[in-house]
């Protein structure tokens, strides 16, 4: 039986991606291109940071909703001082099933062990090639592969043995070295998922010629290493699973594009401004933390959560069109991913 609330699609509430910071150290070309996100680029002001206490008390809200997976997000997560000690917080639920964080893994070294101590179940760490050329340009030219290579290695030393490597994928910029992360991951633990490039926010200069469909990279791979298919974990799922034939591990394939999966979509994102969304295209949140500092009880909270979940009809990636992509959406940096 399903507690806590259900869209109009019948969805239930299952998943909340809490974006702690909306700075990040790179600036990736498909979310926070450099010469848009200059030095001086007006970010949110910390003052209206939702505080770790606002954060704790909207993820029990959360979780009495039927919440069971919390996914700590930025911009760049790592970079918010203190990180591990709200990790030790959404720890303590023991209802939620699945605490995880996505980071670029450049600060990754130096916290990894401090995450794992503070309760940290998963680790999801971004990386678009191997190459150094090719990963300093997609970063912004602000990080290296080998530093990032470094913060898996220290995560590993932490006890976080299986990681999700995200990769996004762009025809003509990374899609050639694809092939070189399939390598580099098989025969260990850890699970490459390799990204359609996604019409996310208003400043990517997204093109539908540059995605390269899922189908496409699953032949080529296939071609060299033959790939059998998974069953999904669990509902709402959004990678499509592959395990290599020989054992040498798995692989899944995200397809926004090719293949929306808004259908089972169980996700809400709260920025690290107190909006709450209920979809990765959203045009607009709605304020939470106005709630929250103007003094609303828990019950209140609860009711609002409920009833905008229960109005949700969100479902961008199945409707995806010219039409569709005109309306203006929030950034990617500000709600995670």
């Amino acid at each position: 039986m399903v507690s806590g609330p259900l869209d109009q699609l019948g969805r239930p509430l299952r998943d909340l991606r809490i974006s702690v910071i909306d700075r990040c150290n790179f600036r990736c070309p498909y979310c926070m291109p450099a010469d848009l996100f200059t030095e001086d680029y007006a970010f949110v002001d910390r003052t209206e940071w939702l505080t770790f206490d606002e954060i704790e008390r909207l993820a029990r809200i959360f979780v009495e909703a039927g919440v069971r997976k919390l996914r700590i997000t930025g911009g760049e997560p790592l970079l918010r001082p203190g990180i591990e000690e709200l990790v030790e917080r959404l720890a303590r639920f023991p209802e939620v099933d699945d605490l995880a964080l996505t980071t670029n893994g450049l600060l990754l070294g130096r916290l990894a062990t401090r995450l794992a101590d503070a309760g940290l179940g998963r680790i999801t760490v971004s990386m678009d090639s191997l190459d150094p050329e090719t990963f300093e340009r997609m970063s912004g030219r602000r990080g290296s592969i080998d530093q990032v290579l470094a913060g898996i290695d220290a995560a590993e030393a932490a006890g976080f043995t299986a990681l999700k490597i995200n990769c996004v994928v762009q025809r003509g910029v990374n899609d050639r070295q694809v092939m070189d992360l399939v390598a580099h991951f098989r025969e260990t633990p850890h699970i490459l998922r390799l990204i359609e490039f996604m019409d996310v926010g208003n400043r990517n200069g997204w093109n539908l010629e540059q995605v390269v469909p899922s189908r496409e990279l699953r032949e080529r791979i296939h071609a060299r290493w033959p790939l059998k298919a998974l069953p999904p974990e669990y509902a709402g799922e959004v990678a499509r699973r592959y395990a290599f034939a020989d054992g040498a591990g798995e692989i899944g394939f995200i397809s926004s594009v090719s293949q929306p999966f808004c259908g089972d979509c169980s996700r809400a994102r709260l920025s690290c401004d107190g909006k709450l969304f209920t979809c990765l295209f959203a045009g607009a949140g709605h304020d939470v933390m106005g709630m929250l500092r103007g003094g609303a009880s828990d019950t209140e909270l609860s009711g609002f959560v409920a009833a905008l979940w229960g109005a949700r009809r969100d479902r961008y990636s199945e409707l995806r069109g010219e039409e569709t992509r005109k309306g203006k959406k929030i950034e990617m940096y500000r709600m995670g991913g």
